[in-house]
Protein backbone atom coordinates (compact mmCIF):
# COMPACT_ATOMS: atom_id res chain seq x y z
CA UNK A 1 0.00 0.00 0.00
CA UNK A 2 1.51 3.81 -0.84
CA UNK A 3 2.35 5.97 1.68
CA UNK A 4 -0.63 8.18 2.76
CA UNK A 5 -0.83 11.90 0.82
CA UNK A 6 -2.26 13.63 4.14
CA UNK A 7 -0.50 13.12 7.25
CA UNK A 8 -2.63 13.85 10.89
CA UNK A 9 -1.58 14.51 14.69
CA UNK A 10 -3.47 15.11 16.77
CA UNK A 11 -2.26 16.55 20.31
CA UNK A 12 -4.10 18.52 22.98
CA UNK A 13 -7.54 18.89 20.57
CA UNK A 14 -5.30 20.46 17.80
CA UNK A 15 -5.29 18.20 14.31
CA UNK A 16 -2.43 19.12 12.07
CA UNK A 17 -2.77 17.96 8.95
CA UNK A 18 -0.36 17.52 6.46
CA UNK A 19 -0.27 17.28 2.84
CA UNK A 20 2.74 15.45 2.45
CA UNK A 21 3.93 14.58 -1.16
CA UNK A 22 7.06 16.43 -1.25
CA UNK A 23 8.78 15.28 -4.68
CA UNK A 24 5.17 16.95 -6.48
CA UNK A 25 5.48 19.94 -4.06
CA UNK A 26 2.45 18.24 -2.63
CA UNK A 27 0.39 18.62 -5.66
CA UNK A 28 -3.12 18.53 -5.67
CA UNK A 29 -3.63 14.68 -6.93
CA UNK A 30 -6.93 12.41 -6.92
CA UNK A 31 -5.47 10.92 -4.24
CA UNK A 32 -4.80 13.49 -1.93
CA UNK A 33 -8.06 14.93 -2.73
CA UNK A 34 -9.76 11.61 -1.79
CA UNK A 35 -7.89 11.15 1.32
CA UNK A 36 -8.31 14.54 2.70
CA UNK A 37 -11.79 14.43 2.16
CA UNK A 38 -11.71 11.20 4.40
CA UNK A 39 -10.09 13.15 7.10
CA UNK A 40 -11.95 16.26 7.36
CA UNK A 41 -15.01 13.76 7.49
CA UNK A 42 -13.63 11.79 10.30
CA UNK A 43 -12.19 14.63 12.38
CA UNK A 44 -15.46 16.94 12.19
CA UNK A 45 -17.16 13.77 13.66
CA UNK A 46 -14.32 13.42 16.30
CA UNK A 47 -15.12 14.95 19.48
CA UNK A 48 -11.79 15.34 21.21
CA UNK A 49 -10.65 17.16 17.96
CA UNK A 50 -11.49 20.85 18.79
CA UNK A 51 -9.50 22.81 15.95
CA UNK A 52 -7.67 21.94 12.64
CA UNK A 53 -4.01 23.42 11.38
CA UNK A 54 -3.88 22.77 7.62
CA UNK A 55 -0.35 22.83 6.59
CA UNK A 56 1.97 21.20 3.54
CA UNK A 57 4.99 19.40 4.18
CA UNK A 58 9.17 20.05 2.58
CA UNK A 59 8.33 23.48 2.80
CA UNK A 60 5.79 24.10 0.88
CA UNK A 61 2.12 24.09 0.91
CA UNK A 62 0.58 22.78 -2.70
CA UNK A 63 1.81 23.64 -5.99
CA UNK A 64 -1.76 23.09 -7.44
CA UNK A 65 -3.43 20.43 -9.34
CA UNK A 66 -1.36 17.34 -10.25
CA UNK A 67 -0.40 18.15 -13.65
CA UNK A 68 0.56 14.54 -14.55
CA UNK A 69 -3.09 13.77 -14.44
CA UNK A 70 -4.34 16.06 -16.65
CA UNK A 71 -4.71 14.33 -19.82
CA UNK A 72 -7.79 14.67 -21.83
CA UNK A 73 -10.42 12.54 -20.49
CA UNK A 74 -14.59 12.03 -21.19
CA UNK A 75 -16.74 14.74 -19.78
CA UNK A 76 -18.55 12.69 -17.30
CA UNK A 77 -15.42 10.69 -15.96
CA UNK A 78 -14.00 14.68 -15.45
CA UNK A 79 -17.38 15.85 -13.93
CA UNK A 80 -16.93 12.63 -11.39
CA UNK A 81 -13.42 13.87 -10.30
CA UNK A 82 -14.57 16.85 -9.55
CA UNK A 83 -17.57 15.60 -7.45
CA UNK A 84 -14.32 14.79 -5.24
CA UNK A 85 -13.18 18.60 -5.27
CA UNK A 86 -16.58 20.07 -4.50
CA UNK A 87 -17.02 17.54 -1.52
CA UNK A 88 -13.89 18.59 -0.22
CA UNK A 89 -14.88 22.32 -0.40
CA UNK A 90 -18.28 21.61 1.68
CA UNK A 91 -16.06 20.08 4.22
CA UNK A 92 -13.97 23.21 4.40
CA UNK A 93 -16.18 25.63 5.06
CA UNK A 94 -19.36 24.03 6.56
CA UNK A 95 -17.22 21.41 9.04
CA UNK A 96 -18.16 21.83 12.61
CA UNK A 97 -14.07 22.43 13.15
CA UNK A 98 -12.54 25.85 12.68
CA UNK A 99 -9.31 25.83 10.61
CA UNK A 100 -6.05 27.82 10.42
CA UNK A 101 -4.01 27.63 7.47
CA UNK A 102 -0.35 27.92 7.69
CA UNK A 103 1.22 28.32 4.34
CA UNK A 104 4.96 27.83 3.96
CA UNK A 105 6.71 28.58 0.29
CA UNK A 106 3.90 28.47 -2.20
CA UNK A 107 0.34 28.08 -2.51
CA UNK A 108 -1.29 27.79 -5.99
CA UNK A 109 -4.70 27.11 -7.49
CA UNK A 110 -6.72 24.85 -6.06
CA UNK A 111 -3.93 24.43 -2.79
CA UNK A 112 -4.87 28.73 -2.38
CA UNK A 113 -8.16 27.95 -2.70
CA UNK A 114 -8.14 25.38 0.06
CA UNK A 115 -6.14 27.95 1.87
CA UNK A 116 -8.43 30.65 1.37
CA UNK A 117 -11.26 28.62 2.36
CA UNK A 118 -10.28 28.35 6.27
CA UNK A 119 -11.04 30.39 8.90
CA UNK A 120 -7.67 32.09 9.69
CA UNK A 121 -4.41 31.79 7.28
CA UNK A 122 -0.87 32.78 8.37
CA UNK A 123 1.50 33.30 5.42
CA UNK A 124 5.11 33.08 5.60
CA UNK A 125 6.88 36.61 4.34
CA UNK A 126 8.52 34.93 1.28
CA UNK A 127 5.39 32.78 0.30
CA UNK A 128 4.20 32.77 -3.47
CA UNK A 129 0.77 32.56 -4.24
CA UNK A 130 -1.46 32.49 -7.26
CA UNK A 131 -4.81 31.28 -8.55
CA UNK A 132 -3.35 29.49 -11.44
CA UNK A 133 -5.86 28.11 -13.11
CA UNK A 134 -6.05 30.00 -16.65
CA UNK A 135 -2.32 29.67 -17.10
CA UNK A 136 -3.51 25.81 -17.92
CA UNK A 137 -6.22 26.63 -19.75
CA UNK A 138 -8.61 25.57 -16.58
CA UNK A 139 -11.31 27.44 -15.13
CA UNK A 140 -11.03 27.72 -11.30
CA UNK A 141 -12.31 25.07 -8.98
CA UNK A 142 -12.69 23.72 -5.45
CA UNK A 143 -15.51 26.66 -5.17
CA UNK A 144 -13.30 29.34 -5.72
CA UNK A 145 -16.23 31.45 -7.09
CA UNK A 146 -17.64 31.08 -3.78
CA UNK A 147 -14.44 31.35 -1.35
CA UNK A 148 -12.79 34.36 -2.91
CA UNK A 149 -15.14 36.78 -3.86
CA UNK A 150 -16.32 36.68 -0.15
CA UNK A 151 -12.49 37.52 1.46
CA UNK A 152 -11.35 39.52 -1.69
CA UNK A 153 -14.37 41.09 -3.47
CA UNK A 154 -15.62 40.06 -6.53
CA UNK A 155 -13.99 42.52 -8.97
CA UNK A 156 -10.32 41.35 -7.07
CA UNK A 157 -11.10 37.80 -7.16
CA UNK A 158 -12.31 38.59 -11.58
CA UNK A 159 -8.80 39.84 -11.76
CA UNK A 160 -7.04 37.04 -10.17
CA UNK A 161 -8.54 34.33 -11.88
CA UNK A 162 -7.83 35.67 -15.34
CA UNK A 163 -4.72 37.41 -14.96
CA UNK A 164 -3.21 34.73 -12.68
CA UNK A 165 -0.59 36.45 -11.66
CA UNK A 166 1.69 35.02 -8.76
CA UNK A 167 1.96 37.79 -5.78
CA UNK A 168 3.52 37.80 -2.37
CA UNK A 169 2.52 37.89 1.41
CA UNK A 170 2.21 41.12 1.62
CA UNK A 171 0.05 41.74 -1.26
CA UNK A 172 -2.14 38.81 -0.46
CA UNK A 173 -2.51 40.44 3.38
CA UNK A 174 -3.60 43.67 1.63
CA UNK A 175 -6.55 42.61 -0.22
CA UNK A 176 -7.46 40.10 2.56
CA UNK A 177 -6.66 36.97 1.43
CA UNK A 178 -4.96 36.03 4.52
CA UNK A 179 -5.00 37.24 8.00
CA UNK A 180 -1.20 37.55 9.13
CA UNK A 181 2.45 37.30 7.58
CA UNK A 182 4.99 35.70 10.15
CA UNK A 183 8.66 35.42 9.22
CA UNK A 184 9.57 31.84 6.94
CA UNK A 185 9.34 29.25 8.98
CA UNK A 186 7.06 30.06 11.69
CA UNK A 187 3.59 29.95 9.67
CA UNK A 188 3.25 26.20 11.43
CA UNK A 189 3.67 27.55 14.86
CA UNK A 190 1.47 30.75 14.60
CA UNK A 191 -0.72 28.89 12.96
CA UNK A 192 -0.95 26.56 15.41
CA UNK A 193 -1.36 29.40 18.40
CA UNK A 194 -3.80 30.48 16.77
CA UNK A 195 -5.67 27.18 16.68
CA UNK A 196 -5.46 26.70 20.13
CA UNK A 197 -7.71 30.48 20.46
CA UNK A 198 -10.19 28.53 18.49
CA UNK A 199 -9.93 25.34 20.44
CA UNK A 200 -10.81 27.33 23.22
CA UNK A 201 -14.02 28.95 22.26
CA UNK A 202 -17.21 26.90 22.54
CA UNK A 203 -17.68 24.36 20.42
CA UNK A 204 -21.70 24.72 19.34
CA UNK A 205 -21.16 28.58 19.13
CA UNK A 206 -17.78 27.68 16.66
CA UNK A 207 -19.83 24.94 14.10
CA UNK A 208 -22.91 27.23 14.00
CA UNK A 209 -20.95 30.51 13.01
CA UNK A 210 -19.00 28.50 10.15
CA UNK A 211 -22.26 27.26 8.95
CA UNK A 212 -23.76 30.83 9.10
CA UNK A 213 -20.48 31.88 7.07
CA UNK A 214 -20.66 29.74 4.85
CA UNK A 215 -24.08 30.33 3.83
CA UNK A 216 -24.85 34.11 4.77
CA UNK A 217 -28.10 35.38 4.12
CA UNK A 218 -29.90 37.50 1.36
CA UNK A 219 -31.60 39.71 3.54
CA UNK A 220 -31.91 41.93 6.53
CA UNK A 221 -35.29 39.64 7.34
CA UNK A 222 -33.37 35.98 7.49
CA UNK A 223 -30.38 37.26 9.82
CA UNK A 224 -33.50 38.52 12.34
CA UNK A 225 -35.23 34.94 11.81
CA UNK A 226 -32.14 33.33 12.51
CA UNK A 227 -31.34 35.13 15.44
CA UNK A 228 -34.83 34.75 17.13
CA UNK A 229 -34.96 30.86 16.94
CA UNK A 230 -31.18 30.77 17.54
CA UNK A 231 -30.04 32.66 19.97
CA UNK A 232 -32.70 31.64 22.38
CA UNK A 233 -31.41 27.69 21.59
CA UNK A 234 -27.72 29.18 22.77
CA UNK A 235 -28.81 30.54 25.41
CA UNK A 236 -29.80 27.24 26.88
CA UNK A 237 -26.56 25.34 26.22
CA UNK A 238 -24.42 24.25 28.69
CA UNK A 239 -21.43 25.75 27.22
CA UNK A 240 -23.36 28.97 27.99
CA UNK A 241 -23.96 28.16 31.63
CA UNK A 242 -21.01 27.89 32.43
CA UNK A 243 -19.25 30.79 30.53
CA UNK A 244 -21.86 32.50 33.13
CA UNK A 245 -20.54 30.79 35.90
CA UNK A 246 -16.78 31.04 35.00
CA UNK A 247 -17.44 34.81 34.41
CA UNK A 248 -19.19 35.08 38.33
CA UNK A 249 -16.37 32.87 39.83
CA UNK A 250 -13.62 34.93 37.82
CA UNK A 251 -12.53 31.85 36.57
CA UNK A 252 -11.44 30.37 33.19
CA UNK A 253 -14.30 28.22 31.40
CA UNK A 254 -14.29 24.81 30.07
CA UNK A 255 -16.25 24.42 27.19
CA UNK A 256 -17.33 20.16 26.60
CA UNK A 257 -19.72 21.89 23.62
CA UNK A 258 -22.74 20.62 25.22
Amino acid sequence: MADPLVLVEQQDGIATVTLSDPPKRNAFSKRMREELVEVFTTLNADPECRAIVLTGAGGTFCSGGDISEMEQRTQMVARARLVVVTDLARLLLTGAKPIVAAIEGAAMGAGLTMAAACDYVVTASDARLCFAFARVGLLPDTCAYWIVPRRVGLAKAQELFALARTFDAAEAHRIQLVNEVVEPGTALERARAVAREYAAMPPVTTAILRGVFAQGFTSLEAAAQFELVGQPLMQKTADHAEAVAAFRAKRKPEFKGD
